[in-house]
């Protein structure tokens, strides 16, 4: 049952983020507002219902409320009645952003991806090698925005060091927007030097988040490893008090928080 209502909220959250996209298309909105916001209350209530149920089945609602999913639940919910709360022509605009803040939802799916906890251990792993790193490109960014403005000048479009700063990290991450362009020899050169860079550049961040994210111990799919042998099956059951899922079937307590599952 788990499954299958996890499966619903994934299939509503996609349809109502889909809502909010053919909103903004003006002769889609004209031909079907009156369907588009007929579907988007049942899900609305829909989401509502969920929010309101997970606050009562948990034991410690607070923790839940706020939690990352709990914010993203409530932001979820909220919008919508926020919409017709305030009324009125002078505040049109804050009625657009309430409705926008739908696309939200989309957040939700993030805690129905198994590996989306091993993607987060793996960041946080890595998060001071690539502070390090991102240290390390400013710096090069500057020193090569500053020798760029000493060579081309504001004939070339480099009329500034924070300009050729920004001309630097756009060519640094292969972007190239081309609004900007060295046009000495000297200066085509160091732009060639800083495009080559840029490709290796981009290669270190994801070497450092991969090799973290091997390291991560596997087991947040339906088979857990035990003694070296995939034998152990892993149910949606969900915590009453941290609400955390990915329980063994004969698991007596939490793994989280090691209360007991079924009082």
């Amino acid at each position: 049952m788990g499954k299958w209502f996890d499966l619903v909220l994934i299939l509503l959250i996609i349809i109502s983020v889909l809502l909010v996209m053919m909103e903004s298309i003006k002769e889609i909105d004209v031909k079907y507002h009156k369907v588009l916001l007929a579907l988007e209350w049942v899900i609305t209530i829909f989401f509502t219902i969920e929010y309101i149920a997970r606050i009562i089945a948990i034991k410690k609602p607070f923790k839940y409320i706020f939690s990352f999913y709990g914010i993203v639940d409530f932001i979820s919910t909220i919008p919508l009645y926020l919409s017709y709360i305030f009324a009125g022509s002078q505040v049109l605009l804050a009625f657009r952003v309430f409705r926008m803040l739908r696309i939200f939802r989309i957040l939700k799916l993030v805690q129905f991806i198994g590996e989306a906890s091993q993607l987060k251990k793996a960041l946080k792993a890595s998060r001071t090698k690539i502070a390090v790193f991102i240290y390390v490109v400013l710096i090069l960014s500057v020193i090569m925005g500053t020798v760029m403005y000493l060579i081309e000048g504001d004939e070339s479009g480099f009329t500034s060091i924070p300009r050729s700063i920004y001309w630097t990290i756009v060519t640094l991450t292969t972007v190239g927007y081309g609004d900007i362009a060295p046009q000495t020899n000297l200066g085509q050169f160091i732009a060639t030097v800083i495009m080559i860079m840029g490709y290796g550049i981009i290669a270190v961040p994801t070497g450092i988040v991969t090799v973290e994210f091997s390291k991560q111990p596997k087991g947040n799919g339906k088979i857990a490893k035990v003694n070296d042998k995939f034998d152990v099956h892993l149910n949606t059951q969900s915590c009453p008090y941290c609400s955390k899922e990915g329980h063994r079937d004969d698991a007596s307590h939490c793994y989280n928080c090691g209360n007991i599952l079924n009082e």
